[in-house]
Protein backbone atom coordinates (compact mmCIF):
# COMPACT_ATOMS: atom_id res chain seq x y z
CA UNK A 1 0.00 0.00 0.00
CA UNK A 2 1.88 3.14 -1.04
CA UNK A 3 1.60 6.37 1.17
CA UNK A 4 2.93 9.62 0.52
CA UNK A 5 5.90 11.14 1.57
CA UNK A 6 4.39 13.36 4.64
CA UNK A 7 3.22 10.19 5.85
CA UNK A 8 6.18 8.11 5.21
CA UNK A 9 8.14 10.37 7.35
CA UNK A 10 5.99 10.87 10.23
CA UNK A 11 7.00 8.53 13.16
CA UNK A 12 4.33 5.96 14.14
CA UNK A 13 2.31 6.03 17.24
CA UNK A 14 0.55 3.12 18.84
CA UNK A 15 -2.80 2.21 18.80
CA UNK A 16 -4.92 1.59 22.15
CA UNK A 17 -8.13 -0.43 22.81
CA UNK A 18 -9.99 -0.90 19.93
CA UNK A 19 -13.49 -2.68 20.87
CA UNK A 20 -14.94 -3.30 17.29
CA UNK A 21 -18.25 -2.04 15.78
CA UNK A 22 -21.15 -1.03 18.29
CA UNK A 23 -23.02 -4.80 18.84
CA UNK A 24 -26.39 -5.09 17.07
CA UNK A 25 -29.25 -7.29 17.67
CA UNK A 26 -29.75 -9.80 15.22
CA UNK A 27 -32.42 -12.68 15.74
CA UNK A 28 -32.22 -12.98 19.46
CA UNK A 29 -28.53 -12.06 19.77
CA UNK A 30 -26.17 -9.19 20.10
CA UNK A 31 -23.84 -9.28 17.47
CA UNK A 32 -20.70 -7.51 16.50
CA UNK A 33 -20.84 -7.35 12.23
CA UNK A 34 -17.36 -7.61 10.63
CA UNK A 35 -18.28 -9.36 7.60
CA UNK A 36 -21.18 -9.54 5.46
CA UNK A 37 -21.27 -13.38 6.46
CA UNK A 38 -22.20 -11.53 9.93
CA UNK A 39 -25.40 -10.56 8.84
CA UNK A 40 -28.98 -12.43 9.61
CA UNK A 41 -32.35 -10.94 9.46
CA UNK A 42 -35.47 -10.36 7.93
CA UNK A 43 -36.90 -7.49 7.66
CA UNK A 44 -39.61 -5.16 5.00
CA UNK A 45 -38.54 -1.84 3.14
CA UNK A 46 -40.54 -0.27 0.35
CA UNK A 47 -39.08 2.23 -2.21
CA UNK A 48 -40.13 4.57 -5.32
CA UNK A 49 -39.18 5.28 -8.51
CA UNK A 50 -37.99 8.22 -9.63
CA UNK A 51 -41.42 9.79 -11.18
CA UNK A 52 -42.77 8.42 -7.83
CA UNK A 53 -45.62 6.67 -10.23
CA UNK A 54 -45.13 3.21 -8.48
CA UNK A 55 -44.11 1.84 -5.42
CA UNK A 56 -43.02 -1.94 -4.56
CA UNK A 57 -42.11 -3.33 -1.04
CA UNK A 58 -39.20 -5.99 -0.87
CA UNK A 59 -39.00 -8.54 2.35
CA UNK A 60 -35.91 -10.71 2.39
CA UNK A 61 -34.96 -13.29 4.87
CA UNK A 62 -30.94 -12.83 4.99
CA UNK A 63 -28.90 -16.17 7.18
CA UNK A 64 -25.05 -15.94 6.93
CA UNK A 65 -24.93 -12.64 4.69
CA UNK A 66 -26.94 -14.59 2.11
CA UNK A 67 -30.34 -13.86 0.92
CA UNK A 68 -32.39 -16.94 1.41
CA UNK A 69 -35.68 -15.99 0.18
CA UNK A 70 -37.47 -12.66 -1.35
CA UNK A 71 -40.78 -11.01 -1.91
CA UNK A 72 -41.40 -8.61 -4.03
CA UNK A 73 -44.80 -6.41 -3.93
CA UNK A 74 -45.28 -4.01 -6.52
CA UNK A 75 -47.89 -1.66 -6.86
CA UNK A 76 -48.24 1.35 -9.81
CA UNK A 77 -46.41 1.06 -13.04
CA UNK A 78 -47.30 -2.01 -15.14
CA UNK A 79 -43.86 -2.19 -16.01
CA UNK A 80 -42.88 -3.07 -12.39
CA UNK A 81 -44.60 -6.67 -12.47
CA UNK A 82 -42.45 -7.88 -15.10
CA UNK A 83 -39.08 -6.19 -13.33
CA UNK A 84 -40.64 -7.99 -9.76
CA UNK A 85 -40.62 -11.35 -11.54
CA UNK A 86 -36.86 -10.89 -12.27
CA UNK A 87 -36.21 -9.72 -9.02
CA UNK A 88 -37.50 -12.85 -7.59
CA UNK A 89 -34.60 -14.71 -9.38
CA UNK A 90 -31.64 -12.34 -9.19
CA UNK A 91 -32.25 -11.76 -5.47
CA UNK A 92 -32.02 -15.18 -3.94
CA UNK A 93 -28.48 -16.29 -3.24
CA UNK A 94 -26.87 -13.27 -3.24
CA UNK A 95 -24.94 -11.83 -0.38
CA UNK A 96 -26.94 -8.49 0.98
CA UNK A 97 -23.63 -6.28 -0.48
CA UNK A 98 -23.98 -8.01 -3.74
CA UNK A 99 -27.72 -7.47 -3.70
CA UNK A 100 -27.53 -3.55 -3.01
CA UNK A 101 -24.97 -3.09 -6.04
CA UNK A 102 -27.05 -5.44 -8.44
CA UNK A 103 -29.45 -3.49 -10.45
CA UNK A 104 -33.21 -5.27 -9.97
CA UNK A 105 -34.22 -3.32 -13.10
CA UNK A 106 -36.73 -1.30 -11.49
CA UNK A 107 -36.02 2.13 -9.72
CA UNK A 108 -38.62 0.99 -6.94
CA UNK A 109 -37.28 -2.24 -6.35
CA UNK A 110 -33.63 -0.74 -6.60
CA UNK A 111 -34.54 1.84 -3.64
CA UNK A 112 -36.47 -1.11 -1.32
CA UNK A 113 -33.01 -2.59 -1.19
CA UNK A 114 -31.45 0.37 -0.61
CA UNK A 115 -33.81 0.63 2.16
CA UNK A 116 -33.35 -2.58 3.53
CA UNK A 117 -29.43 -3.00 3.28
CA UNK A 118 -29.65 0.29 5.49
CA UNK A 119 -31.93 -1.73 8.15
CA UNK A 120 -30.37 -4.71 7.99
CA UNK A 121 -26.83 -3.56 8.52
CA UNK A 122 -27.75 -1.63 11.82
CA UNK A 123 -29.67 -4.00 13.18
CA UNK A 124 -33.14 -2.71 12.97
CA UNK A 125 -35.10 -6.00 11.33
CA UNK A 126 -38.17 -7.07 12.22
CA UNK A 127 -36.52 -10.30 13.52
CA UNK A 128 -33.62 -8.56 15.60
CA UNK A 129 -35.13 -9.88 19.06
CA UNK A 130 -36.28 -13.57 17.95
CA UNK A 131 -34.42 -16.02 19.11
CA UNK A 132 -33.29 -18.07 15.34
CA UNK A 133 -34.69 -15.55 13.48
CA UNK A 134 -37.83 -17.17 10.97
CA UNK A 135 -37.67 -19.84 9.18
CA UNK A 136 -37.59 -19.82 5.42
CA UNK A 137 -41.12 -18.95 4.00
CA UNK A 138 -42.00 -16.08 6.56
CA UNK A 139 -42.81 -14.04 3.60
CA UNK A 140 -45.21 -16.33 2.21
CA UNK A 141 -46.71 -16.55 5.70
CA UNK A 142 -46.97 -12.44 5.48
CA UNK A 143 -49.23 -12.95 2.45
CA UNK A 144 -51.86 -14.96 4.44
CA UNK A 145 -53.97 -18.00 2.73
CA UNK A 146 -54.44 -17.30 -0.72
CA UNK A 147 -50.86 -15.86 -1.57
CA UNK A 148 -52.43 -12.41 -2.00
CA UNK A 149 -50.81 -9.03 -1.26
CA UNK A 150 -52.97 -7.17 0.82
CA UNK A 151 -53.98 -4.17 -1.34
CA UNK A 152 -56.31 -1.43 -1.18
CA UNK A 153 -57.95 0.48 -3.66
CA UNK A 154 -60.23 2.96 -3.69
CA UNK A 155 -61.16 6.20 -5.65
CA UNK A 156 -63.43 9.29 -4.83
CA UNK A 157 -64.78 12.31 -6.91
CA UNK A 158 -66.88 15.48 -5.30
CA UNK A 159 -69.52 15.09 -8.24
CA UNK A 160 -69.57 11.49 -7.61
CA UNK A 161 -67.99 10.75 -3.75
CA UNK A 162 -66.12 7.50 -2.88
CA UNK A 163 -65.84 4.28 -4.56
CA UNK A 164 -64.39 0.85 -2.60
CA UNK A 165 -62.63 -1.15 -5.56
CA UNK A 166 -60.25 -3.36 -3.24
CA UNK A 167 -59.79 -3.30 0.46
CA UNK A 168 -58.05 -6.15 2.70
CA UNK A 169 -61.05 -8.43 2.38
CA UNK A 170 -60.68 -8.76 -1.48
CA UNK A 171 -62.30 -7.51 -4.86
CA UNK A 172 -65.22 -5.18 -3.62
CA UNK A 173 -68.38 -6.36 -5.90
CA UNK A 174 -71.18 -3.89 -4.86
CA UNK A 175 -71.28 -1.14 -2.01
CA UNK A 176 -74.46 -0.68 0.29
CA UNK A 177 -75.91 2.97 0.26
CA UNK A 178 -78.58 4.02 3.36
CA UNK A 179 -80.93 6.53 3.41
CA UNK A 180 -78.70 9.37 3.16
CA UNK A 181 -76.57 7.49 0.15
CA UNK A 182 -74.01 7.25 2.69
CA UNK A 183 -71.90 4.10 2.17
CA UNK A 184 -72.45 1.33 5.27
CA UNK A 185 -70.98 -1.46 4.15
CA UNK A 186 -69.52 -3.53 1.18
CA UNK A 187 -70.06 -7.32 -0.54
CA UNK A 188 -66.51 -8.97 -1.45
CA UNK A 189 -64.83 -11.96 -3.73
CA UNK A 190 -61.80 -13.09 -1.93
CA UNK A 191 -59.68 -14.13 -5.05
CA UNK A 192 -57.40 -16.08 -3.62
CA UNK A 193 -59.38 -17.96 -1.79
CA UNK A 194 -61.57 -18.21 -4.90
CA UNK A 195 -58.78 -19.86 -6.81
CA UNK A 196 -57.54 -22.29 -4.06
CA UNK A 197 -61.25 -23.45 -4.44
CA UNK A 198 -61.05 -24.19 -7.97
CA UNK A 199 -57.70 -25.50 -7.90
CA UNK A 200 -59.35 -28.14 -5.26
CA UNK A 201 -61.66 -29.21 -8.26
CA UNK A 202 -64.87 -26.95 -7.08
CA UNK A 203 -66.78 -25.60 -9.50
CA UNK A 204 -66.17 -21.98 -10.09
CA UNK A 205 -69.43 -21.09 -9.39
CA UNK A 206 -69.66 -22.67 -6.10
CA UNK A 207 -66.35 -21.62 -5.57
CA UNK A 208 -67.20 -17.84 -6.36
CA UNK A 209 -69.83 -18.28 -3.44
CA UNK A 210 -67.98 -20.11 -0.78
CA UNK A 211 -65.25 -16.89 -1.26
CA UNK A 212 -67.75 -14.04 -0.96
CA UNK A 213 -68.96 -12.18 2.13
CA UNK A 214 -70.00 -8.80 3.42
CA UNK A 215 -68.73 -6.17 5.66
CA UNK A 216 -70.47 -3.83 7.70
CA UNK A 217 -74.41 -2.99 7.77
CA UNK A 218 -74.78 -4.36 4.48
CA UNK A 219 -77.93 -6.00 5.23
CA UNK A 220 -79.59 -2.73 6.15
CA UNK A 221 -78.59 -0.92 2.89
CA UNK A 222 -81.31 1.20 1.42
CA UNK A 223 -79.63 0.63 -1.74
CA UNK A 224 -76.81 -1.43 -3.76
CA UNK A 225 -74.62 -0.38 -6.20
CA UNK A 226 -71.83 -1.84 -8.14
CA UNK A 227 -68.68 0.37 -7.48
CA UNK A 228 -67.73 0.24 -11.07
CA UNK A 229 -70.26 1.65 -13.11
CA UNK A 230 -72.81 2.89 -11.13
Amino acid sequence: MKCTHEIERMCRVARGPNNGPAPIPQEGKWTQAREVRDINGFTHGVGWCAPQQGACKLSLNIKEGVIQEALVETLGCTGMTHSAAMAAEILPGKTILEALNTDLVCDAINVAMRELFLQIVYGRTQSAFSEGGLPIGAGLEDLGKGLRSVTGTTYGTVAKGARYLELAEGYITQIALDDHDEIIGYAYLNLGRMMDSIAKGTVPAEAIQKASGTYGRFTEAKRIINPRNE
